[in-house]
């Protein structure tokens, strides 16, 4: 038990801080590799719904059907699931379209950025930088519980997971750097703040630790699960597939999100 709260803790940090290296490549690359972003994104987004919808979402039903019998176990799994996208899409909700931190974002745009940053007020920069690192916490939060309470489950689910999430991160860290650079000017505070803003998954992780584990049953363990496997989809149909095909030139995206169904079926049938 000790061994898979350290492991899904350390997961969860390496995911989030995924975002300090978006930023790197921000800074330090002059040009997007939209082809690799669309494969990789596309990946990810095959590995989240792959493993949300074949392993977690059946784990999640098993246990609350062996708690509360077929029929309503099976409703209980279908609501849970439902609302683990509600929860994170009225967190999409809130953040204002212009200052959501998954919108698509290239390198190129740093240099645009930087072009333009003398041209507005520093007071006005600096309010939209701290909004845009407080909206990616905010979007971050929930991808740390579900990539927590995946590795608690089982470690092989849980170092996809936090591999896909980490894919995920480095563009969303592009995405984070970019505004706040806009704002600040200043390439060492927009790394800080971008590399700080992933935290939000390793704190998501330790709240899931200190308030959910202590409670958690056979039911709450599985409405949970299944929540955690509602989230992922929303954010592979949401987030993950838009950006990959919004970088991609041909068919890269499909191609990558086949790849990451086949990798993941493989390792579940391997490690099974």
């Amino acid at each position: 038990m000790e061994g898979n709260v350290v492991l899904a803790l350390g997961l969860t940090l390496f995911a989030g801080l995924a975002t300090g290296v978006g930023a790197l490549i921000a800074f330090f690359t002059s040009r997007t590799n939209k082809k690799f972003l669309s494969v990789a994104l596309g990946f990810s987004a095959g590995v989240m719904i792959y493993v949300s919808l074949i392993e977690i979402f059946v784990k999640a039903k098993d246990a609350l059907v062996a708690a509360h019998g077929e029929t309503q176990g099976y409703w209980l799994t279908v609501i849970g699931f439902f609302g683990g996208i509600v929860f994170i899409a009225l967190i999409d909700r809130f953040i204002p379209q212009g200052n959501n931190p998954h919108e698509v974002k290239t390198v190129e745009d740093v240099h645009d950025a930087q072009s333009h940053a003398p041209k507005i007020e520093e007071d006005k920069l600096m309010k939209m930088g701290m909004f845009t690192a407080l909206a990616i916490g905010i979007h971050n939060f929930p991808e740390g519980i579900a990539t927590f309470m995946s590795a608690m489950q089982d470690p092989n689910v849980g170092i996809a997971i936090a591999i896909a999430v980490a894919i995920h991160n480095v563009p969303e860290g592009i995405a984070v750097a970019i505004p706040i650079f806009f704002a600040t000017g200043n390439r060492i505070k927009a790394f800080k703040l971008s590399f700080l803003s992933g935290l939000a998954e390793p704190i998501g992780a330790l709240i899931a630790f200190l308030i959910l584990m202590p409670f958690l049953t056979d039911t709450m363990f599985g409405i949970v699960f299944a929540a955690v496997a509602g989230i992922m989809v929303f954010i592979s149909l949401d987030e993950l597939l838009p950006a990959a095909k919004k970088y991609d030139e041909t068919h890269l995206s499909i191609y990558g999100l086949v790849a990451g169904m086949a990798v993941m079926a493989l390792s579940l049938l391997l490690l099974a």
